[in-house]
């Protein structure tokens, strides 16, 4: 059986999809850009601030699910640029402090709405 998750800390899905579904003990969680809930808009600033969003975006998923960071197992992350990625990693470290989940990191020629990243996740209620 599955379970739709959703959160108000995060924003509502620009299309067809659920912000996660829970599967069991497994939540996988849809890709999160930069979009602040309470504006529905893409953060000003460069690719540190959208990493916090995003990060805050998916927190709001997580603890919808009664979860949090330390559950995440897996992270797909996709940049613009893959300039940015020491700057996107200093920020992505601060959320995952100790036993980070496994994770893909690729740069991407396009995002939705103009974003720098998007990160999807999957995580497990332990």
């Amino acid at each position: 059986m599955k379970e739709v998750i959703y959160s108000e800390r995060s924003p509502k899905p620009i299309g067809p999809y659920s912000q996660a579904i829970l599967a069991g003990q497994i939540l996988f969680i849809s890709g999160q850009i930069p979009i602040d809930p309470s504006t529905n808009e893409i953060v000003k600033g460069g690719i540190e601030e959208q990493t916090i969003r995003v990060m805050e975006n998916l927190g709001g998923v997580l603890s919808s699910a009664g979860m949090t960071y330390d559950n995440v197992t897996m992270s797909f992350v996709y940049l613009k640029n893959m300039g940015d990625f020491p700057k996107f990693n200093e920020v992505y470290s601060r959320y995952f402090k100790d036993r980070p989940p496994s994770r893909v990191t690729v740069q991407v020629s396009e995002l939705p709405r103009g974003a720098l990243i998007e990160i999807a996740a999957i995580a497990y209620r332990f």
